[in-house]
């Protein structure tokens, strides 16, 4: 059997005179025009980053090297006694485009768990933290801490880099990372709100399992963590964490120094925060309906009431997505397929929203999508199972965002992809442009 690594290296190897032809042969071709607009609003919508590794479909939402969010689950191998796949073959999936067999994810299965021991002296540096420290922060701060480990970074520095193979160093740093992330994360929430007591790992268990295990949550929980970090892993390289990453790591920088800066973004509320913000809305709306599941006529009446104060409806919407996200509907899923959480009072108002919102939102006329996205389901799941720290929720994003972060940048470095350096325009330029005086 191949290792992971060695199928790597055949798919870059056959990848890499792609990207060179099309840059030599049709490097001028057109691949679309920028308006003032994108220019002033923050370039969404212009084609200018490149990556295989997801597609974000408006019609069929993200799809993970080819595959629908339905077919990733269903093609990928399932940890014992779940219906749930290894996130460590889906790591494979994102890394080589292909679906690993049992025991290629075996393999990496073994590896991380080989690799996930936390340095003393990251523990180190999050107990000299203050405790009431934003978690994104710790977080950030374990993973530039670590940058001293850096393989790539080492080898740059022994003056040993090489564009051919320096994607290996980037390998090997960033799985160093992804086994040691969710051990970190625990360790955040258990010192932050578990009155900093630690629960020893079982050897027994894959990387979203012991994730479950080290925050002290339940068997059931097990399965909420494979499916949050597959589902939250990746949507295109123009969000802001993953382009964060890619633009850091295009100087250079390794994966440390690059996942640490994404991480950053994550944390700003327009993009990471979004999860904690629909829950608190959820829960004060259900406050304001008396804490009571309302009949759907209650609630479409309340609903045109947070519109008509000029309010928005959390969680509905997204910037490309035209229809429900899938996201959203593997959560929805997962919901109903648990006995207690389908009863749940919270689950039942976004269940209800999710009938009754869409048309509202249509005949409101002003929302370009009104199905709702990942967001509007995510925070009861975490809520259900006791998980109530809303800080901590964009670490669990952080956790999972990783994994499409890092194989981005494996593959970027494979193909040798350049600095990226944009150019800029002034406004006087703009007004020349457009004519105006």
């Amino acid at each position: 059997m191949s290792t992971l690594k060695e199928v790597l290296k055949q798919k870059i190897d056959a990848h890499r005179p792609r990207t060179t032809r099309l840059v030599k042969e049709c490097g001028d071709t057109t691949l679309g025009e920028v308006t003032i607009a994108q220019a002033i609003g923050g370039a969404r919508g212009i084609k200018c980053l490149v990556t295989d590794i997801s597609y974000l479909d408006p019609m069929e939402g993200i799809r993970f090297r080819g595959m629908t969010i339905p077919e990733t689950f269903a093609a990928l191998p399932k940890v014992p006694g779940s219906d749930y796949p290894y996130v460590e073959g889906f790591w494979y999936l994102l890394l080589t485009g292909d679906v690993p067999t049992m025991e290629q994810t075996l393999e990496v299965v073994e590896d991380w768990k080989q690799r996930s021991q936390v340095p003393e002296y990251v523990i180190d540096v999050l107990r000299a933290m203050p405790r009431d420290s934003h978690p994104m922060a710790m977080f950030s701060a374990a993973i530039v801490a670590m940058q001293r480990d850096s393989v790539f970074a080492s080898n740059y520095a022994a003056g040993k880099f090489n564009k051919m193979t320096c994607w290996e160093d980037m390998l090997e740093d960033s799985n160093n990372l992804m086994a040691k992330l969710g051990p970190i994360a625990a360790y955040i929430y258990r010192m932050k709100y578990k009155g900093d007591t630690h629960i020893a790992p079982d050897p027994e268990l894959d990387m979203g399992g012991q994730f479950a295990h080290l925050i002290g949550q339940c068997d059931e929980y097990k399965d909420v963590a494979r499916m949050y970090f597959i589902l939250h892993s990746d949507h295109e390289s123009g969000n802001v964490s993953a382009h964060t990453t890619h633009l850091v790591a295009s100087a250079l920088s390794d994966a440390y120094y690059s996942y640490a800066a994404g991480i950053n973004g994550l944390a700003g509320p327009l993009h990471g925060l979004a999860n904690q913000e629909v829950l608190a809305w959820t829960q004060n709306f259900m406050e304001k309906l008396g804490g009571k599941v309302p009949t759907k006529d209650e609630l479409k009446a309340a609903l045109w009431d947070t519109l008509n104060s000029g309010q928005v409806i959390p969680g509905y919407g997204h910037a490309v997505l035209r229809k429900t996200d899938p996201r959203y509907t593997s959560q929805r899923e997962f919901c109903l397929n648990t006995p207690g959480l389908k009863e749940d009072p919270l689950f039942q108002l976004v269940a209800m929203i999710y009938e009754v919102a869409p048309d509202v939102l249509l005949e409101h006329g002003k929302a370009k999508n009104p199905w709702p996205n990942v967001d509007a389901q995510s925070g009861v799941i975490q809520w259900y199972y006791g998980l109530t720290e809303y800080d901590f929720y964009t670490v669990l994003f952080g956790v999972g965002r990783a994994l499409g972060c890092l194989a981005n940048i494996t593959w970027d470095r494979a193909l040798g992809y350049a600095i990226e350096r944009p150019k800029s325009v002034t406004t006087a330029m703009l007004e020349d442009a457009a004519g105006i005086k």
